[in-house]
């Protein structure tokens, strides 16, 4: 008899207070009490590891595993290997060092965050904060990027149509990205204030608030004027509503 099970996956970090955002987002789910879902990390989070998870779903009976990468691109070279490691793919598009975990059940590779109406929303929520005349405002949306050629144009194909659809909805009066790897934040904030003459809001495209967020954006922009919301995806309802969607989608395939 098949029983399903959802594994989220996230990266995890040494800042307990980053976990606990991720735990609270899944704990809001409300199928948790009909199917097992199980929170998983790629490293770091000793105990709670995605072979963990695995492992605990599976003792549970789980012969079908949904697994979501919560990640907020497609461009994220982690997403490509826990895929291999899974089982999904037969080898990464780079050289990894993850080791193909011990999985019995059936996995089913999800969809990271990347871009749709939910995110858009969840990012023009946390930068409106700081606008204060979006007709007259640019939003310089920054994401980690990457160095390996393939997933860098991934990177920025779903920053690209994250950064209109907030413009969309925001009233804003352009909107565009930027990446730390390879960088170029400092480049398009200049470009949107001293061309173009326009207020900047810099928004960070991150699942949780941590080290990037709080040292690495404000550094490189350090000694130029702009607004920076310094707020992370999380918390949101919406992120949960996001996962709520996904899990829906997959349960209704036979």
């Amino acid at each position: 008899m098949r029983k399903r099970g959802v594994l989220v996956i996230s990266h995890g970090s040494r800042e307990q207070a980053w976990v606990e955002l991720v735990d609270h987002a899944i704990h809001q789910l409300p199928l948790r009490g009909d199917l097992p879902v199980a929170a998983s990390f790629l490293e770091i989070v000793e105990g709670r590891l995605i072979q963990n998870g695995i492992d605990l779903l599976e003792s549970q009976g789980v012969t079908d595993i949904l697994a979501i990468p919560l990640f907020v691109s497609t461009g994220s070279t982690h997403v490509n290997e826990i895929a291999y490691a899974l089982g999904v793919i037969d080898a990464p598009s780079f050289e990894s060092d993850l080791a193909p975990f011990r999985v019995h059940a059936n996995v089913t590779y999800g969809s990271p965050i990347e871009q749709g109406p939910y995110v858009a929303q969840m990012v023009w929520d946390k930068a409106k904060a700081v606008s204060r005349n979006p007709a007259e405002e640019a939003l310089v949306l920054i994401g980690h990027g990457s160095s390996h050629d393939g997933f860098r144009q991934r990177w920025e194909q779903g920053l690209a149509g994250l950064a209109e659809q907030v413009r969309a909805i925001s009233g804003l009066a352009a909107a565009d990205f930027a990446l730390l790897r390879p960088d170029s934040v400092r480049a398009k904030v200049e470009y949107w204030q001293k061309e173009r003459g326009m207020q900047v809001i810099a928004a960070p495209l991150f699942l949780s608030e941590g080290y990037f967020i709080r040292e690495v954006i404000p550094k490189r922009l350090e000694g130029l004027s702009y607004s920076y919301s310094g707020r992370s995806l999380l918390p949101h309802p919406l992120l949960t509503v996001w996962i709520q969607e996904q899990i829906q989608d997959w349960l209704k395939v036979e």
